[in-house]
């Protein structure tokens, strides 16, 4: 027997952001809930004849809701992360890891927020250790929300410099072949680093901290005898650092200095026997009190769609 839940909201402007452009956020959920949805005046209608998604109907709006009158815009990133928190029967993020952990980076060019569960854990992590792991596919804003942490840091002053770094691994080609001197044979590498700054600041305050020394970028072999005090650190690529690697960057924190290691294990350019790096530390160290894992898998990549279905394919051809 079908049967109707309902949610009513008063304030006109609220009941649009909750809707979405063209009801884009109803149909999204409806979709999910295999459940008809509609509007009848400021109420929010649910029909179905299965009584368990009046609890996900109800939760997801009222957290929508609350996103909404917040001042944000809920989206369909949103709303996939709360039916899956509330499908699965976990907590929904809600106001903790939604709204107060948001990036505000001064100078910068917009509020940074958690599209999804798996990012809103990440940023809780980066916020409570100071020594972080974020490991995951490709597009599901590891390196992206890493910098951003970061840039926030270091314009409120809580650290003297950021120090971005990835390891140098060749693939095809030697650096020693490439043209140009050896900042210029590095760029390559490290491009995707400052390319994330240059989206997160606006262009004069990325030319203000370069005025003032506020950041490095530096390839992972030049990290060997420094001890960095003071400092917070962004290692990227770190599937691609061996052992020894790992071990040595791990040693280089100073007094006061925190550091946010970003990997993908699925693209490990090492040589077959090399061991990586990053797998070993997950594997000594998910247990040591101080130091924050966080995984992600390829439900939570926010580029094109497409890139999900990519890894999607890439998985069930190495699986079978």
């Amino acid at each position: 027997m079908i049967k109707t839940d309902m949610i009513v909201i008063e304030d006109p402007d609220i009941l649009g952001k909750v809707c979405g452009a063209n009801d884009r956020n109803l149909k999204q959920l409806e979709t999910l809930l295999e459940s008809r949805i509609y509007t009848r005046g400021n109420e929010i209608h649910l029909s179905t004849e299965a009584s368990e998604k009046y609890h996900i109907f109800e939760s997801i709006l009222n957290d929508i809701l609350f996103y909404a009158k917040s001042g944000r815009t809920p989206d369909a990133y949103m709303i996939d992360t709360l039916y899956q928190a509330f499908s699965e029967g976990e907590d929904a993020p809600g106001s903790i890891d939604f709204l107060e952990n948001e990036i505000n980076i001064p100078g910068g060019s917009g509020r940074i927020t958690a599209r999804n569960l798996n990012q809103a854990r990440y940023m809780t992590q980066m916020q409570s250790n100071d020594l972080c792991f974020g490991v995951g596919p490709a597009g599901t804003g590891k390196t992206f929300l890493a910098v951003a942490f970061a840039l926030n840091e270091i314009l409120s002053r809580r650290y003297r410099k950021l120090i971005l770094s990835r390891p140098v691994v060749e693939a095809g080609e030697s650096l020693g072949f490439l043209p140009g001197d050896l900042t210029q044979k590095l760029d390559p590498y490290l491009k995707p680093l400052f390319d994330a700054m240059e989206d997160l600041l606006t262009a004069p305050a990325l030319q203000k901290m370069q005025e003032m020394n506020l950041f490095e970028i530096s390839p992972l072999a030049y990290m060997r005898g420094r001890s960095l005090k003071n400092c917070i650190i962004v290692l990227d690529e770190a599937q691609n650092t061996s052992r020894e690697q790992m071990k040595m960057f791990l040693t280089r924190l100073g007094m006061g200095s925190r550091a946010i290691i970003t990997g993908d294990l699925t693209q490990i350019d090492l040589p077959r026997k090399e061991q990586s790096g990053l797998l070993e530390a997950e594997r000594l160290l998910k247990d040591v009190e101080g130091i924050g894992f966080s995984s992600f898998n390829r439900k939570d990549v926010v580029r094109h769609p497409l890139v999900t279905k990519i890894l999607e394919a890439y998985e069930q051809e190495h699986t079978s």
